[in-house]
Formats: structure tokens, C-alpha cells, sequence
């Protein structure tokens, strides 16, 4: 045997035995479920209070459908160098010594869901995986084919603001509309606008408008969309890896997360492009 082929022999045996990247270890089951953040659901009228009874009725069926699922690790959006204070609040709430409507954003998916959740289960607390950088739709506003990103954002606009209205109007309730834009078609909806239409866009300049905290460095202004794209992808990357190791940390094999529904559809591409990962479908709990 050449001593090539030799190295690649034990190169094959080393990645089979170990379990991470054995094909025949038992795969990571995931449940990603998107969320229009519910902390900036309240408009001020009283019908929008995610606090009221009403809301919180919503959101413990929500839940409760959410438990049968039975992770053993929530992920939710928050930094790791955040975990000290999560782990804080957590254990606090969990000896019912504070209320989620004393938490800071209390009313945010990451405490209505993530916290009550773990609760609900004994867990011993919720892990943060977010990575803050922040890009608007704003941004990209120039260009050659800016009208196909344009149309496609007023589409996702169409689409959500509706329904989010008549969640705000108590004609739609939170549980019918989680379970409704974690559907592949809305899903797909709002990946397409962020990961595909501004591909389109070339020779444009950014927008001074815009947000963005990230830093640009040097943009190749001919592929201005693609260099739109690579921002978006550069945070969910950096929030795949959180991930990654968040479950490698704890050896978790079912695993919960939260995070905006815009995120669901890169993660969703990566993590099932990952042999160690199962997706579970949201359908499957929220029907």
C-alpha cells in the first residue's frame, strides 16, 4: 500500500470512530421555529399587550404544544457573553422569586417561550446562540434590477404585516400565527428575499440611510446585491457555529430553538446539509 493511500485508510477509520462525524451515530434532533419578535408586538392598545390574559393564554397553548416535543436544550437569541445574565434570570424565574413581566423585554419569545418552556421541563437553563449584527432591507436601495428585490420585499411586507396587525387586533391568535409563518412557503418567502433576489442587483452603492452595525470594509460596488447577501449570511454563520458548539458543549440530542423567522431558512440549509443533524418539522408540533 502506498503511504498515500495508507494516511487516507487511517484518516477514514479515524473519522468513523469518532462520533461526530460517524454516519452511524444517532443524529442531533432540531425543532427551529421562527418568531416575528412578540416584544415588538405591543402598538399600545390593549388588544396588543402580550401580557394581557388573552395573549398569555395564546402563548402557553403554544407552548404546551412546543413540550411535547421535549428537548433537552432551548437556544434562544442571545449572545453566549450573555449567558451569566440568562442563567440569572432564569434561575430566578424558575424559583418563582421573578416574574417575566419584571424581566427587561420581558415580553420577547425568548422568555414567554424560551424561559417557560425550560421551566415547564426542569432544565436547567436556556443557551444563547445569537451573534448581534444588524442589516436592514434599507440598505440595498440602488441598482441595476433593484425593482426585483424591491417587489420582492413589498410581497414579504404584504404577506406579514396583515396578519401581524390582526394578531395586535386579537382577530388572529399568536399560536395561529406562529404555526402559519413557519410554513415552507413563508419560510421560503422570506429566505428568497434575503438570500436570492439581491443577487440580482449589480453596480448600486449602499444606502447612507441604511442600518448596519457590521463593518463593511472594501465593497465591490458591481455586485452590490451579493455583497448585500454576504452580510446576512456572514451573522447566520457566525450563529450556525454558536450552535454547533452550544449542542458539542452539552452533548444535547434534541434541541429547541428559537429565533427570528428570518434566520430559519440559512439555518435550516446548513443544519441539513450537517450529517450530525436531524431537522424536525415544525408541522409536526404545531398543527
Amino acid at each position: 500500500m502506498s503511504k498515500k493511500r495508507y494516511i487516507l485508510s487511517v484518516a477514514l477509520i479515524i473519522l468513523t470512530l469518532n462520533p461526530i462525524f460517524s454516519q452511524n451515530s444517532p443524529k442531533t434532533e432540531i425543532l427551529l421555529v421562527g418568531f416575528d419578535h412578540l416584544g415588538q408586538m405591543d402598538n399600545g392598545t390593549p388588544s396588543s399587550d402580550i401580557f394581557s390574559p388573552k395573549k398569555q393564554k395564546e402563548i402557553i397553548k403554544l407552548t404546551e404544544k412546543l413540550r411535547t416535543f421535549s428537548p433537552d436544550q432551548i437556544m434562544v437569541e442571545k449572545e453566549p457573553s450573555e449567558q451569566k445574565q440568562v442563567d440569572s434570570l432564569y434561575k430566578a424565574y424558575r424559583e418563582n422569586t421573578l416574574k417575566l413581566s419584571e424581566i427587561e423585554y420581558g415580553s420577547s419569545e425568548t422568555y414567554q417561550i424560551g424561559f417557560r418552556l425550560a421551566k415547564m421541563l426542569n432544565l436547567e437553563t436556556v443557551y444563547g446562540i445569537d451573534h448581534y449584527e444588524s442589516t436592514s432591507q434599507s440598505l440595498l436601495s440602488s441598482g441595476k434590477n433593484i425593482d426585483i428585490f424591491k417587489n420582492g420585499l413589498l410581497e414579504l411586507m404584504n404577506t406579514a404585516r396583515p396578519m401581524k396587525k390582526k394578531v395586535q387586533q386579537d382577530s388572529l391568535s399568536i399560536y395561529d400565527y406562529i404555526k402559519t409563518i413557519n410554513q415552507p412557503k413563508f419560510i421560503d418567502l422570506s429566505h428568497n428575499l434575503i438570500f436570492n433576489l439581491p443577487a440580482y442587483v449589480i453596480n448600486g452603492k449602499f444606502s447612507e440611510n441604511g442600518t448596519n452595525t457590521v463593518d463593511i470594509g472594501k465593497i465591490d460596488e458591481k455586485y452590490i446585491g451579493a455583497e448585500y447577501i454576504t452580510l446576512f449570511y456572514n451573522r447566520n454563520l457566525k450563529i450556525y457555529s454558536n450552535i454547533l458548539n452550544a449542542q458539542l458543549d452539552h452533548n444535547s440530542k434534541r434541541i429547541f430553538l428559537i429565533m427570528g423567522q428570518l434566520h430559519i431558512g440559512v439555518l435550516k440549509d446548513l443544519l441539513e446539509a450537517n450529517p450530525n443533524y436531524k431537522i424536525i418539522t415544525t408541522s409536526e408540533y404545531l398543527n
